[in-house]
């Protein structure tokens, strides 16, 4: 189904609607006058069955995914922004850009308990302080994206600049497409 960014959402100001955002993500969007929210279906959270109710493109919509990088005794998280169409190279480009040895997506229990924010709704928007937040160049570029809102029952819509500007955003080649 084709698609826009915006679909057939509601979307409303996110600082007008906190209450539709994880805690996390609450404390920040205020710094965001860009970021919009819009409820959604919490059991279409997923992206395929988000963007094909909703009509949001895949190529407008960015997932969240959370990598425990290790090397020797330490475990380094980053959260990976990359767009639906493709998915984070994390044993190529993300093991070497954070110097680990070995990196793979953090598990879910682990994932939602370090950020606050529910599996399926994990955003880069109230990440732990410190954490490298690495953007794919398409997302960076995209005019506008929808991310997840730290909750299942709800999604955020930015401008992809805007992420890539968030606190300890780096933007990189970070997606293998196909």
């Amino acid at each position: 189904m084709a698609g826009s960014a915006v679909g057939t959402l509601d979307w409303r100001p996110a600082a007008e609607a906190t209450g539709l955002l994880a805690g996390p993500v609450a404390a920040v969007i205020g710094g965001l006058p860009e970021a919009r929210v819009a409820e959604i279906d919490p059991e279409l959270a997923d992206t395929a069955a988000f963007c094909e109710r909703y009509g949001v493109a895949l190529e407008a919509s960015a997932n969240c995914v959370i990598v425990a990088a290790k090397r020797g005794g330490e475990i380094t998280y980053a959260a990976c922004m990359v767009l639906a169409t493709g998915r984070a190279d994390v044993n190529g480009v993300v093991r070497k850009h954070l110097g680990a040895r070995k990196a793979s997506f953090a598990p879910m229990a682990e994932a939602t308990a370090l950020t606050s924010m529910e599996y399926g709704g994990i955003t880069p928007v109230g990440l732990p302080a410190g954490w490298p937040v690495l953007v794919d160049e398409a997302v960076a570029a995209a005019p506008l994206v929808v991310i997840g809102s730290g909750v299942r029952r709800s999604k955020v819509l930015l401008p992809g600049k805007v992420v890539a500007d968030l606190p300890g955003a780096e933007v990189l080649a970070l997606a293998q497409r196909g």
